[in-house]
């Protein structure tokens, strides 16, 4: 397929998947407005509609909390049926400030926001308009930074705790494994409910039943803590201070503040949350036995053993000092040696790798995305160069998937990727790259 088919091909998915003022991430699979796809989303449509950009930040900060949670679902509609959990099985109302027109979840994703204000401003610098957007919507990505530090945050160390896994957007990674095998469920406590994404995508690419029993049960929990409430921290089994989630929030933090000092805002708060940030992320995170950054169970006071995507997250937002990030790049370049796409979503060696089931060992083209980026900021361009032609040809060969094979071998007996089809973020990322 030409480069100028795979643009417009690009072009018709993120143009079938827009509604009105927002992008479902895939017609079937994914019917409502998620959090960080939307950020993904605009990066890619900017390039053909800016307009259009712009409101799919707007109108996801439409479902912005109070407290100032963006949620990581924005039901825009209450008569799609095809999703669960639905806006009915969240039951928001238990939180005051929780808007209900329209009906959102009740937990977070990581917090692109901010570097995807920069991003569309470095790419029209000279357009009003946005400016204009990045000045309005600058306050409340502030708001849910200081929600993040606020309430996910309880001993003051600068780093964000998620309390289910749906939050790191990285659903089903081993990493979380050992932190929901603690959780005991009475399964006749929990509500009923069926699932739908196992009717759309096939059940050997999506998370399991026991685990989705444990989505369920810490779903309840945050709704029984009014999804804000020190509860949370107090009862959760799951309590995990993850290395994605955290890095995209000190990137964004970072984007934040030359955006705050470029319109004369007030950028203190932020500096603060940022001196404070970096260094507990450093200290806390890094292991130097597998000479990578770690997440944390707070839980289980110990670091969450495993090598996975979410580490090379921290050259994107410029956390890794430089013999951290040759060891990241180090890793990458073996894997690219040994016959692997990049960027596998975990450890090829570990017995809990499965190339085909989720964020088990598939490549995700967003994430390949934000580790290009990583790698261009320690001027490992060559590899860069790798990650991103590996995500063209994967997409070029295997349509617009959600995920990807990362064995070469296997991958070269398929026709196509797994997971959701006509897949917004993997649209939106292509363009992006074939832009650069």
């Amino acid at each position: 397929m030409s480069t100028e088919q795979l643009i417009a091909n690009s072009i018709a998915v993120l143009n079938a998947n827009w509604r009105d003022g927002f992008t479902v991430p895939s017609g079937q699979l994914y019917p409502f407005q998620w959090n960080w796809d939307s950020g993904f989303t605009s990066i890619g449509t900017c390039l053909f509609d800016l307009d259009r950009a712009l409101l799919e930040m707007e109108t996801l900060f439409t479902g912005q909390w109070d407290n100032g949670l963006v949620p990581h679902i924005i039901f825009h509609s209450e008569k799609e049926t095809t999703y669960f959990p639905n806006f009915d099985f969240w039951e928001t109302t238990v939180n005051a400030g929780a808007p209900q027109k329209p009906k959102t979840s009740g937990i977070t994703q990581p917090a692109v926001h901010g570097f995807v204000l920069e991003h569309l401003l470095n790419r029209f610098p000279n357009e009003e308009k946005v400016k204009a957007w990045a000045q309005r919507l600058f306050p409340k990505v502030v708001a849910y930074h200081r929600f993040l530090y606020t309430y996910r945050d309880p001993h003051h160390e600068g780093l964000m705790f998620m309390f289910h896994p749906w939050e790191s957007g990285r659903d089903n990674s081993p990493l979380w494994d050992e932190s929901m095998d603690r959780i005991v469920i009475d399964k006749a406590t929990l509500p009923a409910y069926t699932r739908r994404d196992t009717k759309i995508a096939a059940a050997d690419e999506r998370p399991t039943a026991d685990q989705y029993d444990r989505y369920v049960y810490l779903l309840e929990l945050g709704k029984k803590h009014q999804y804000d409430g020190p509860g949370i921290a107090e009862e959760s089994p799951f309590l995990v201070q993850d290395t994605m989630m955290n890095a995209i929030l000190i990137k964004s933090n970072a984007s934040l503040i030359r955006i705050g000092e470029q319109f004369g805002f007030d950028v203190g708060e932020l500096k603060e949350w940022q001196a404070q940030s970096i260094p507990a992320y450093q200290r806390k995170f890094w292991n130097e036995d597998l000479q990578t950054f770690t997440g944390y169970d707070l839980r289980g006071e110990k670091q969450i053993i495993g090598k996975e995507i979410g580490a090379l997250v921290s050259l994107t937002a410029g956390i890794a000092d430089e013999k951290q990030a040759k060891a990241l790049k180090n890793y990458l370049q073996q894997l690219h040696d040994r016959g692997f796409y990049l960027c596998p979503s975990f450890d090829v060696d570990s017995p809990r790798f499965d190339s085909k089931r989720y964020w088990r060992g598939p490549i995700w083209p967003h994430m390949n995305w934000l580790v290009h980026q990583g790698l261009q900021n320690y001027g490992f361009n060559d590899l860069a160069d790798i990650v991103r032609a590996d995500a063209i040809h994967l997409i070029r060969e295997h349509g617009f998937y959600e995920y990807f094979e990362s064995n070469k071998a296997q991958a070269a007996s398929l026709t196509q990727g797994y997971g959701g089809d006509q897949f917004s973020w993997t649209s939106a990322v292509l363009l992006d790259f074939l832009d650069a």
